[in-house]
């Protein structure tokens, strides 16, 4: 789980960076919890126009089984900012080739250059999203 202050665009965000999908929310579903008191118009919003679950959201890798636990990423809300390094964070890899327009172009999307490493044979270049966790690109 990824904490964040809009989990719904950063869910966006890292969807798009990964190649993943947006899970669908299915507002059928969110107006009979709201319906049978279960929960309340406050724990939702509209988000490109679909009414969601305000705190969360996730994400699905694009061979995630139909049926059965899914291999996904969830989003979730939180009201503090990040204040310090991450204690987790995912290795986007494009290939060597491939590093420099990446770069670029998640930089155009809001990701901050943050700085390149080595470890012998193997460089990386460490960013962040548009909310400040970080990940590397190789």
């Amino acid at each position: 789980m990824v904490d964040s202050a809009d989990p719904h665009v950063l869910a966006d965000w890292w969807a798009e960076t990964l190649g993943w999908s947006v899970e669908p929310t299915d507002e059928g579903f969110v107006r009979e919890m709201i319906a049978k008191g279960y929960a309340t118009e406050s724990e939702t919003r509209t988000y490109r126009g679909s009414l969601v679950w305000k705190a969360g959201a996730g994400i699905r890798h694009p061979d995630s089984p139909p049926e059965g636990p899914p291999r996904r990423i969830l989003f979730q809300e939180v009201p503090e900012a990040k204040t310090v390094k991450n204690r987790l964070h995912l290795d986007v890899w494009v290939g060597a080739e491939n590093v420099e327009p990446t770069l670029e172009k998640l930089k155009a999307r809001g990701a901050t250059y943050l700085w390149r490493g080595r470890q012998g044979p193997h460089s990386w270049v460490t960013m962040a999203d548009p909310e400040g966790n970080e990940f590397c690109v190789s």
